[in-house]
């Protein structure tokens, strides 16, 4: 297949490099947004003749791959063999098209020469480093009706507020300032928040706005903008509520009723087990007060939990953690596994701590609709032990057993004596593709 290049357009003049290859170029895709960028570069008179100015991102992959297969098959000609060229905003593999054009054409077949990124600018207009910030993107694409699945959403923005000094979001016409400030503002975040709305940059009419959340939210701004959520200093060494540890919350911050809660040191046991990763989706079956979807969506911000419980009382405690330690990331699912299991999207991680004795049938639906993952049960009961090992195995998942007994020191006649809890078993599935 013929090269494409990929040149990012927007802030700095184009190299020699870049320019060369848009002056051979046989074709020149480009959006119409960015069509009327190029129109301020100095090659742009020269090729204009030879640009395809079309919005739809499907309709430029299949437009240039078309090109590009008009080009292998008259690779003879001299003029039909010069490259094709895709211009892309910014840093094409920062967010950008970049990534889709990978995809679509390979890894080999592709150069990549980007201009600055929009986050570089942003930082460096208003003055900060930004090595040490959150990057996201909430730019869903033009469509609504195709959006695409974004890493992070609104929703999770005050547990990573929590978390982070500083983020820096790539905004869309429906995600955009105004709402991002107006949910933080919303959602009565502990932090003094500081919000820097950089707009149009690179643009003659570029616009830098500071203010707080409730500032932010009472204007509106022009496309493109980045926007960039920053603590106040007095407040970037405190980032998780109440002094509390990123991991090991103690059974008495957690909200929970009669003793019915995951013990730490087991909770500790099961969380190392499932292994988890950034951007896992997670079900917690039978969560009961939600301890391990509450640890899990601290040290996993990335991750979607599903905390499936059916009880009442416990669906309360939930709740309440989950308001308590801003665990956004948590879904809080009201219903019986695994009847209510298919609302929800397929996982790579499931916790089960309670199976209302429909073990098997919870097992079996995983099976279906988790290729590969890792599956962790907390038994108390030889019978539940037995159930989950035969069931698992039967299912095709490489299974191992820890036995986790734990004694607790307790002051008796001013000396430390230890107390014995009842033994657990974790049993642990994992199944690769």
């Amino acid at each position: 297949m013929s090269r494409l290049s990929v040149i990012g357009i927007g802030y700095r003049p184009l190299d020699e490099k870049g320019r060369q290859i848009l002056m051979d170029a046989r074709a020149i895709f480009a959006s119409q947004r960015l069509a009327a960028v190029f129109s301020r570069y100095n090659e742009y008179e020269s090729v204009r003749d030879r640009m395809q100015v079309i919005n739809s991102v499907d309709e430029t992959i299949d437009a240039i791959r078309q090109s590009l297969i008009e080009t292998d098959s008259r690779a003879d000609s001299e003029t039909d063999s010069r490259p094709v060229v895709l211009l892309a905003s910014g840093d094409p593999l920062f967010f950008g098209i970049g990534r889709r054009a990978i995809a679509e054409f390979g890894q080999e077949n592709i150069e990549i020469l980007p201009d600055l990124s929009s986050v570089q600018l942003a930082f460096s207009r208003i003055g900060i480093p930004w090595d040490d910030a959150l990057l996201m993107s909430l730019h869903g694409g033009p469509n609504p009706e195709k959006r695409r699945k974004l890493k992070y959403d609104l929703e999770d923005l005050p547990l990573l507020v929590r978390s982070h000094s500083k983020i820096c979001m790539l905004t869309d016409r429906e995600k955009n300032p105004t709402a991002i400030a107006s949910f933080l503002y919303a959602s009565n975040i502990r932090h003094k928040l500081l919000i820097y709305v950089c707009e149009k940059l690179g643009y003659p009419e570029e616009k830098i706005t500071k203010g707080t959340a409730e500032e932010i939210a009472g204007l509106s701004f022009s496309d493109p903008n980045v926007v960039i959520v920053m603590k106040d200093d007095a407040d970037i060494d405190k980032s998780i509520p109440g002094g509390l540890p990123l991991f090991g919350l103690s059974e008495d911050a957690i909200s929970h009723s009669r003793g019915l809660i995951t013990k730490d040191e087991v909770r500790a046991v099961a969380i190392h087990k499932l292994k988890l990763f950034t951007g896992c989706t997670v079900w917690d079956i039978g969560a009961g007060s939600g301890s391990v979807s509450l640890e899990i969506s601290r040290i996993c911000p990335g991750s979607e939990v599903y905390a499936v419980e059916k009880d009442a009382e416990q669906l309360a405690h939930i709740r309440k953690n989950q308001t308590t330690f801003e665990a956004a990331n948590i879904t809080i699912v009201n219903g019986m596994a695994p009847d209510i299991l298919s609302r929800l999207p397929a996982p790579q991680r499931v916790f089960i701590g309670g199976s209302t004795g429909r073990l098997q049938d919870i097992i079996a639906f995983i099976d279906k609709c988790m290729r590969a993952g890792i599956v962790v049960i907390m038994a108390t009961m030889l019978d539940t032990l037995h159930e989950g090992i035969t069931c698992l195995e039967q299912a095709g998942f490489l299974v191992s057993v820890s036995e986790v007994t734990v004694s607790r020191s307790r002051p008796v006649a001013g000396r430390l004596h230890m107390s014995g809890l009842n033994p657990i078993f974790i049993i642990s599935g994992e199944k690769n593709i």
